[in-house]
């Protein structure tokens, strides 16, 4: 009998998981923009708003991934990473070119286009890696998500202690880094990136496993952040700051301890008698129930676990179901729980809750992340990397702390994930009256706020997203979401926040805004958005409980019936 050879691997997901949180780091770059953009503009004679504009034009590049969100059903995850590495490389060094004048005299509609270019690439490293590692670990999607998402929350702090150790302040050489190291990096990791046999719940260790991955990644979070104070506070030198660099890495390669571990006590268990689910049985008859998973098409409604494109697969489920008696009249549509088109989940009411719920939080809290060195300036403080710092901490609590917290309470409580995004819309417009009001100390607490709920807002949406349309088209269906993030930072940052600035430079006579003026309607104005996302995230939770209660009954994720897809 011809040996089987199942399509993705029957390796464990870890190591994949490991690999998807450099990429992850990488994937962050569009974090850096408040760390050049004043070169930016001194180097290229630009005014506020259009220095505002090319921030914006790093929101639409990270947030169109649409086609990303279609190539990861057509192709390896490592194809998407090369595409994005290209990406990267291409955008990152045409700034560069430009910035070191290199090339002069780079028209701006190039220049906004180069960094469309640079942080798409941030859409296809992204999509590869969370639609392949949602796949991979269909049942514990909350957590992660909340991990992933957590560690691109961090990447800001991570860029910022390189910038500050290793490349002494110089946004040039960030720049030629962002075109050069992110590549490479990217490149090492593709092969690790790729499908593996889905984790089951039944592993007693999984539960460990995670929670390693998340202490490590507090761990990093705090050495970050008292990195980052540190160098803020006093003037490390060259030694030290290597140092500090150098153990940075180690904690972000400490993942890899999980596969590791896995590996050293597989090799111990081969002393032992063993059965290999994917050989033939003693008695010569196959085991199907345990090969059949790894063999049929990725759906949430038939196998969660599989994720394999299998064009015959359909095929014989058809012929089953009619040998079953099973089919009697035409496919129906899905319902909430099970795959979804892209074109069957927009005529859902659902969708474009969540779609309203995700662009009324991310809209004000990527124009207060494009502005917080202005913000920062505007109210007193001349070196904003703190600032960015702890929105980058703030932003990883968020990210994680949600992912954790909504996964326990969803399989003890059914409670949807989006009642999460509501206190978090509420928690972001408290932040921006703190900001309107500009009382001593205010403003480090309302960009801390600011960054949490910004983080659960991100984490939340994309297992929100998977639980009710499902995995199979769920990259397109994100990215689809992701559309909100540009849009409102065209409205709230360039129409709004960027407009309100100039107009009381002006008024200065300045090119530069003093005074607690600057950005005081702006943030009234985002508070009033904040609160009205709360009350559509109210409605979304209301409206999704029943759908929580069917997938979650039991403390476990149950498989919803098949829709016929």
């Amino acid at each position: 009998m011809p040996k089987l050879v199942l399509k993705g691997g029957s390796r464990p997901p870890w190591v994949g998981l490991a690999a998807a949180v450099w990429v992850q780091i990488a994937g962050g770059s569009s974090y850096n923009f408040s760390l050049y953009s004043h070169l930016l503009k001194s180097v290229l004679s630009l005014n506020q708003q259009q220095l505002t504009v090319l921030g914006v034009a790093n929101d639409i590049g990270e947030s169109m991934g649409l086609v990303p969100g279609l190539a990861c059903n057509r192709f390896p995850p490592w194809v998407i990473l090369l595409f994005g590495a290209f990406c990267c490389f291409l955008g990152y060094g045409a700034i560069w070119l430009a910035v070191s004048r290199t090339v002069p005299n780079l028209p701006y509609w190039l220049l906004w286009i180069t960094h469309c270019i640079a942080t798409n690439s941030n859409a296809w490293f992204g999509t590869a890696v969370l639609v392949t590692n949602m796949r991979n670990f269909p049942l514990s999607r909350g957590t992660v998500a909340g991990i992933l998402k957590g560690y691109v929350g961090l990447s800001a702090a991570v860029y910022t202690v390189i910038y500050s150790m290793v490349l002494k302040k110089s946004a040039l050489n960030l720049l030629l880094f962002l075109a050069i190291g992110i590549p490479i990096l990217c490149l090492a990791l593709m092969y690790f990136v790729r499908p593996c046999t889905p984790a089951s719940s039944e592993d007693p260790s999984e539960r460990a496993h995670f929670l390693f991955t998340q202490a490590a990644c507090v761990l990093l979070a705090v050495f970050l952040v008292s990195t980052t104070i540190l160098d803020a506070t006093t003037t490390p030198s060259d030694a030290v700051g290597y140092t500090l660099v150098a153990i940075m890495v180690i904690l972000l390669m400490s993942p890899l301890a999980v596969p590791i571990k896995m590996t050293i006590c597989a090799k111990s268990k081969k002393l032992g008698p063993r059965v290999d689910s994917a050989e033939p049985l003693a008695s010569g008859e196959s085991d199907s129930s345990q090969i059949e998973p790894l063999l049929t098409p990725s759906s949430s409604a038939t196998n969660l676990g599989s994720f394999c494109e299998n064009d015959d697969s359909s095929d014989v489920e058809t012929l089953l179901a009619v040998g079953e008696g099973a089919i009697h009249k035409k496919k129906r549509r899905p319902k909430r729980g099970e795959d979804f088109k892209l074109r069957e989940a927009v005529i859902k009411a659902d969708f474009w809750l969540l779609w309203f719920l995700y662009f009324l939080g991310v809209g004000p809290g990527i124009t207060i992340l494009n502005n917080l060195s202005q913000i920062g300036i505007s109210l007193g403080v001349n070196d904003t990397t703190l600032l960015l710092a702890l929105f980058s901490f703030c932003n990883f609590v968020g990210r994680l702390g949600s992912g954790v917290i909504s996964e326990h309470f969803v399989r003890s409580r059914m409670i949807p994930r989006s009642l999460w995004m509501m206190f978090a819309l509420i928690l972001m417009a408290i932040a921006f009256l703190l900001y309107a009001s500009a009382l001593t100390g205010t403003l480090y607490v309302a960009t801390g706020l600011t960054g949490i709920s910004y983080g659960v807002l991100y984490s939340m949406m994309v297992p929100l997203a998977s639980e009710i349309f499902g995995l199979k088209n769920f990259g397109v269906i994100f990215n689809f979401m992701q559309l909100g993030n540009p849009i409102g930072a065209v409205l709230f940052s360039v129409l709004l926040a960027s407009t309100l600035y100039d107009n009381e430079a002006a008024k200065q006579g300045s090119i530069t805004c003093i005074g607690q003026q600057c950005f005081r309607t702006t943030f009234f104005i985002l508070s009033g958005v904040a609160g009205l996302g709360s009350i559509v995230s109210m409605i979304l939770t209301v409206r999704l409980r029943p759908v929580y209660q069917m997938l979650y009954s039991g403390g476990s994720f149950r498989l919803p019936q098949s829709s016929g897809h």
